[in-house]
């Protein structure tokens, strides 16, 4: 059956911040400016979460979203949703639509496939066999082809690299499509906010696209490589791990790490087995031990600390959330939301906890 989906872009505030969970009543409930609100009296039956909005299916299968300040009612028809931290989509029908202001737009009859990323809608008409991607408000056609529909190569948050015919690789970012080549086979991409990596295959460099540019960071293939908010990082032939943005190369380790990760805002990876973090163009230790498991988000580290607990290096410094071993912790915002054993929760924001 085809399908209708809605995308709706709602105005809110960009540090929102909400944190949603059910606790063990059943509630559906939420921290959101140092409090905790509750949101339905009646059990929910799901919820999809970003930084800045919830979306939710209530009691009754109504669908809905909370976005710090109110609950809007969307639609009482059985739906299925994706989202973002800014963005929302959700299918009823055979139709392609979304929400630009207060104004409902549609897009096609026969969409197919799409992503939701925080600025990007990118989705396949199968009636013009297109892909196309919405941005601010716009519709921007990507690319058009005669056989079978296939998504670009990689979507990130403000920006696309796809595969147009005649093998032809471009770039789409802010309303621009920038042309890189043509290469017969794959490239692999990592694409973050404002930045792509990838291992040029036509000159043999390491490469990114940066400010509307293709830029050579090394002569040669690199190791591996990540992109985060307007950086790069990546492991050069030698296991060196090197920091990029704006033009400055940046050195974090001489030693070849076992285990590094990149994203948003944060930097972080291991070096003689204690782990170190940079943010904002500082260098810190975090921990004297590799964490069993890890999130990044945003300027927040959330990691499984030694006790099995749970622990958040943010602003510069570590703070133990909990010591409860298999706890389960989710980062919204810069806010880190912990669950515990007995459906009760732990909040931290800025160096505080909250209990709820």
């Amino acid at each position: 059956m085809r399908i209708l989906l809605f995308f709706l872009l709602f105005s809110v505030t960009a540090q929102a911040q909400l944190a949603p969970f059910i606790d063990f009543n059943g509630y559906f409930r939420t921290f959101y400016k140092n409090n905790f609100r509750q949101l339905e009296f009646q059990p929910i039956q799901s919820f999809v979460a970003g930084d800045n909005m919830v979306a939710y299916l209530d009691n009754r299968g109504d669908f809905k979203l909370y976005n710090g300040e109110e609950i809007i009612p969307l639609t009482n028809m059985n739906v299925q949703f994706k989202m973002s931290d800014n963005l929302l989509a959700w299918n009823i029908g055979p139709g392609l639509f979304y929400l630009d202001g207060k104004e409902s737009k549609m897009l096609t009859t026969f969409s197919r496939n799409y992503v939701v990323t925080d600025s990007l809608i990118v989705y396949e008409d199968t009636r013009f066999n297109t892909v196309s991607v919405i941005y601010k408000g716009r519709n921007y056609p990507l690319f058009q082809v005669t056989g079978d529909l296939f998504m670009p190569e990689v979507i990130g948050d403000d920006l696309i690299a796809f595969r147009a015919n005649g093998d032809f690789y471009k770039v789409f970012w802010r309303g621009r499509i920038y042309d890189l080549g043509v290469w017969m086979g794959d490239i692999k991409f990592n694409a973050g906010t404002s930045m792509l990596t990838f291992n040029d295959p036509t000159h043999r460099t390491f490469a990114i696209f940066e400010d509307g540019e293709f830029l050579d960071l090394e002569n040669q293939y690199v190791n591996a490589y990540k992109s985060g908010r307007g950086f790069a990082v990546y492991e050069d032939i030698n296991g060196n791990l090197i920091h990029y943005a704006k033009g400055k190369k940046t050195p974090l380790s001489n030693f070849t790490a076992s285990f590094w990760d990149a994203k948003d805002d944060v930097a972080v990876w291991s070096e003689n087995g204690s782990v170190y973090g940079f943010v904002d163009g500082q260098k810190s230790k975090i921990s004297s031990y590799i964490p069993k498991d890890h999130q990044l988000k945003n300027k927040v580290f959330a990691f499984r600390n030694l006790m099995g607990g749970v622990s958040v290096f943010a602003d510069g410094k570590v703070t133990e959330i909990t010591t409860q071993r298999d706890a389960t912790y989710t980062i919204y915002g810069n806010v880190v939301l912990v669950e515990l054993f007995n459906k009760s929760f732990v909040v931290y924001k800025e160096g505080k906890l909250y209990d709820a």
